[in-house]
């Protein structure tokens, strides 16, 4: 169930991070309420998360792919430049974590 709670905690970041996109320096009341909602429940499923799995791998593997889908979604819904070195070190975040995964298999 860890893995699935990692899975929430990862997409609500990213929607935290759309909503602050969208936010306009917090200024915008609706975006607002989307920051503190996803980054909320972020946090909460990562407290679930880390009492079965490493912190080390929980984090990176949290962090990684949330940056990794960020980076995704500013590309095809903002239309913010992508280049190789954008999608080397997007490979390299999911190689890693797919290591970490397996490391505490």
């Amino acid at each position: 169930m860890s893995w699935v709670y990692l899975t929430v905690a990862i997409v609500s970041e990213v929607l935290g991070t759309v909503s602050l996109k969208h936010s306009n320096g917090m200024t915008n009341w609706l975006p607002n309420f989307g920051v503190l909602f996803f980054y909320g429940l972020t946090v909460y499923m990562l407290s679930l998360v880390v009492k079965t799995i490493p912190i080390g791998t929980a984090y990176a593997i949290w962090s990684g792919m949330g940056t990794a889908v960020a980076v995704l979604i500013g590309w095809l819904l903002y239309s913010e430049r992508i280049e190789i070195a954008h999608v080397l070190g997007i490979l390299c975040i999911v190689v890693g974590s797919v290591i970490l995964k397996f490391a505490d298999a």
